[in-house]
């Protein structure tokens, strides 16, 4: 039988894949404060009252202390029986028995200035947070920041490809694809998952908030002249 004619197989391009890095560091501007109060009674409307009035009172004071109401969020609200474990009448066993209720209630609070985060979290525990969850230190100019790492990183990536191409003894071509990988900003964390009491609380804490790095990957992908 006939048969058409063979399809000419289109010659294979040659590609050279290069990751590039880049990084910048910034100091925070902004912390975000996770705070909260754990209640604990025989019955969970006793727990319930007694927590809702100490989450009362620490909010208020968040507020007295110059955080707007815009940067106070309820992060978690949860409600559990509490158990003992005790010996049953096998007295190799033992049983589970409910002893009461568990309420906590915490919240997210933005500090949009940072002088003032030694001092709230020193009004936080004073006045009825028995649980703080952590600080989180935030750049809040990152994303115009990153630029300035992006084109580090694509700087970088060209210079490795150029590298290898005069290594291999050819010469770059047209760009194939760009990827980027965005690793920033590590921000530093300062945690203190700690129970307090008011009356126990010491003075104000120092509060350091460093720098953050703010760090771009980029995959760049060239097509090589032979």
């Amino acid at each position: 039988s006939a048969t058409g004619p063979a399809l000419a197989e289109e010659p294979r391009v040659a590609t050279i894949d290069i990751s590039g890095d880049g990084s910048v560091t910034a100091a925070p501007d902004m912390a975000m404060v996770s705070s909260g109060v754990v209640s604990d009674a025989d019955t969970a409307a006793e727990a319930m009252t007694a927590n809702s009035t100490a989450m009362a009172e620490v909010v208020a004071r968040i507020k007295e202390a110059g955080i707007e109401a815009r940067d106070i969020q309820t992060s978690g609200f949860n409600v559990s029986p509490r158990y003992a474990r005790v010996k049953s009448s096998d007295p190799q066993e033992y049983r589970q028995e409910l002893v009461g209720y568990r309420v906590s209630n915490s919240v997210n609070v933005r500090v949009r200035d940072l002088s003032k985060l030694g001092g709230l979290l020193d009004v936080m525990v004073r006045d009825g947070a028995n649980q703080i969850g952590g600080v989180n230190f935030i750049v809040s100019e990152a994303g115009k920041l990153k630029d300035e790492a992006r084109k580090e990183a694509m700087a970088d990536a060209m210079r490795k490809a150029k590298l290898y191409a005069e290594a291999a003894g050819v010469e770059l071509g047209r760009v194939l694809s760009i990827n980027e990988q965005d690793h920033g900003p590590r921000p530093v964390m300062m945690m203190a998952r700690a129970e307090f009491k008011g009356a126990d609380a010491a003075a104000p804490a120092p509060i350091e908030a460093g720098e953050s790095e703010l760090s771009i990957r980029v995959n760049v992908s060239w097509e090589l002249k032979q």
